[in-house]
């Protein structure tokens, strides 16, 4: 493995201990925390287990971490340490366990990025829930708190997909005695200083972004400065998609508020789930300490025999430059679970992480990416914060760009160029997707249009391998306002400009679009027009996807409930398998054994007028694949006036 090499620079010591003999070198005879995690260990500050662990840290704390504890054995895993001081702290890992088990078909996947080799069969089921059940089994007395993006999604009455029902919050299932959601070094670092002070854990009730139960018989914890709104029981959700629908608005907007003052609260058979505010947006400070913790930045030493973690491969040359997400995609989680805020890393912050990639046997002079949940959205925020924090919109740039908010790209534009300067960083790739529509000009109106084309040209020039992935999702406007998306005809904007930058520079760069089908709202003629119309444009599809209903989010509401969360007006939705690979298929028109299949499908939908279109042999030219033409020189225009005469 290519980082073996570097691991010898440091001590088994240099990784927090995950196993008792790791806790003796030490010298520590108890452990203040144990962390139990889902992904295998990678001790760098992408993954989140490791972000956790290293905070504990620095707080003083004697932590130890238990990756992908065994639960089909005698369960020694989670013995093995003995009873931590304070509390337990369990997480899935860096995605929901059930997305990281299952496609969208519900069929087991072949791999798991985030375990040594890519096996598969090393995180459970619902891991959170199995992980806390267990130790509860083993030790009922010990405090378990959990957290994540598993437990941050499930924190409430949710659609659960893939056992196609509502489940309650992860607290019922899971036994654990608080939850933690979003991005948890805020919360984390209270929680340390009262449980340091002597506080029991089962008072602590007041934290932001902290969830927890309550007998119907306890009185409200008191908090002078928050206001209470009540949310449709679990049993109405149950009885009533309508009331389940009607919940998610409350939480979405509570889950985006600048400065959130609104604890929601839920009644769960005899049980009360509180779910406190959130916290603002970190400080730039902040969010610089948190990757400024002393990570090795490479897997633990125990995999070094079972082969390389996709994941961290994927990763490890790559800089993460802010967190958060203000599209408001009503398909994604990260506004969820990370906040529509952006907060941003300082550029000393970036350049210091650079340096240390740059140091690494390995680096080869790639960056891999630097991004972060939409890459081009660094230091973006309101000109006027005051009129953010009145602010309950999803998203600050659907239906329009927010006239408030500042769409600059000049501060990433100097990231990029600082990168790039470094002497021994051979090219940086912005490997995460951006915004297409931010650097469209009839979408973003407010922007300077010259600023925006020196930024796509700069990423075009020196930031692509050769191949930029942006994510239109859909043709059909009807569900791109369902999934808060701009019209498609933006789209054909923006490659217009993508292909006259493409012939100014004399480059041959394809662009490759990012779509989905089975969306609530669409239907198979929206499918039928969505392959035709990219068809036309020169497009052989291969980044697609078919909807996967994930907790928390606009469209998983409308898929099960069938209404709109904001509306509450009735929503098509494509629910059983047949239906939704029906739609599949038309991603894939070019595939001989789907030909009579669309053909039939057209003259049952009554679209004759698409079949020349996507079955005809003129109307696609499989040589071009989207390359931009280039403009014929004067010689091979007169040539051709001689040949017609």
């Amino acid at each position: 493995m290519p980082y073996l090499c570097q691991m010898k620079k440091y001590a088994i010591t240099d990784w927090l201990p995950t196993t008792a003999k790791e806790v003796k070198r030490r010298g520590w005879e108890q452990l203040d925390v144990i962390l139990f995690s889902g992904d295998a260990y990678i001790d760098h500050p992408s993954f989140g287990p490791a972000v956790v662990g290293r905070i504990f840290e620095s707080f003083g704390l004697k932590i130890a971490i238990v990756p992908q504890p065994n639960v089909r054995d005698n369960l020694q895993d989670f013995t093995k340490l003995g009873k931590p001081r304070l509390f337990f702290a369990v997480t899935a890992g860096s995605m929901d366990s059930m997305i990281s088990n299952y496609t969208a078909s519900k069929k087991p996947r072949d791999k798991d990025a985030y375990s040594p080799g890519g096996e598969w069969g090393n995180r459970p089921d619902y891991a959170s829930i199995k992980y806390s059940q267990i130790l509860k089994k083993f030790y009922p007395d010990v405090p378990i708190m959990i957290g994540g993006i598993e437990a941050s999604l499930r924190r409430v009455t949710h659609y659960d997909y893939w056992s196609d029902r509502l489940k309650p919050s992860i607290l019922i299932d899971s036994g654990a005695d608080l939850l933690v959601y979003g991005m948890g070094e805020q919360p984390l670092r209270e929680i340390v200083r009262l449980v340091e002070r002597g506080v029991p854990f089962s008072s602590i009730k007041t934290i932001k972004q902290t969830a927890f139960l309550l007998n119907k018989d306890e009185k409200m914890p008191k908090n002078k400065h928050w206001e209470d709104v009540y949310i449709h029981s679990h049993e109405r959700c149950l009885k009533d998609k309508k009331a389940f629908a009607q919940n998610f608005k409350t939480l979405e907007v509570e889950s985006n508020m600048m400065t959130a003052k609104r604890r929601i609260i839920q009644e769960i058979g005899d049980k009360t789930l509180v779910i406190n505010p959130t916290y603002s947006a970190m400080t730039e400070k902040e969010i610089d300490a948190a990757y400024e913790l002393p990570f090795t930045r490479m897997p633990h030493p125990k995999y070094r025999k079972r082969g390389p973690i996709p994941a961290y491969e994927m990763i490890k040359h790559s800089i993460n430059i802010h967190r958060g997400c203000f599209g408001g995609c009503s398909f994604c989680t990260i506004s969820a679970h990370q906040g529509k805020f952006i907060a941003s890393r300082s550029k000393e912050s970036i350049v210091k992480e650079l340096n240390q990639i740059t140091e690494q046997e390995d680096f080869k002079g790639y960056i891999s990416d630097v991004g972060g949940p939409s890459a081009n959205m660094y230091k973006m925020q309101g000109y006027d914060l005051s009129i953010c924090e009145k602010c309950t919109a999803p998203s600050c740039i659907h239906p329009v760009v927010c006239s408030n908010l500042d769409t600059s790209h000049k501060d990433l534009l100097d990231i990029y160029k600082t990168v790039d300067a470094h002497p021994k960083v051979k090219k940086a790739f912005v490997g995460s997707g951006i915004r297409y529509d931010l650097v469209t000009p009839s979408f973003n109106k407010k922007a300077d249009p010259k600023e925006l084309e020196e930024y796509l040209e700069q990423l075009m020039l020196r930031h692509t391998s050769g191949r930029l992935k942006v994510a239109p999702e859909h043709t059909s406007d009807r569900v791109l306002k369902m999934m808060r998306k701009p019209s498609f005809k933006y789209f054909h904007d923006f490659k217009r400009i993508y292909d006259k930058l493409n012939i100014k520079h004399k480059l041959r760069q394809q662009l490759v679009p990012y779509f989905i089908s089975s969306h609530p709202n669409g239907d198979m003629e929206d499918m039928a027009n969505l392959a035709a119309e990219t068809k036309s444009m020169g497009f052989q599809l291969e980044q697609v996807q078919d909807f996967t209903p994930t907790p928390m989010t606009v469209a998983t509401v409308a898929y099960y409930s069938g209404y709109h969360p904001y509306t509450l007006q009735k929503t098509k939705t494509v629910t059983s398998r047949k239906e939704k690979l029906d739609q599949w298929k038309f991603f894939f028109w070019y595939k001989p054994e789907n030909r009579q299949w669309i053909k039939d499908k057209l003259l049952q939908l009554g679209r004759k007028d698409l079949m020349q279109i996507l079955l005809g042999k003129d109307s696609y030219q499989s040589k071009r694949r989207n390359k931009p033409r280039k403009k014929p020189c004067k010689q091979s225009l007169h040539q051709k006036k001689r040949r017609k005469k």
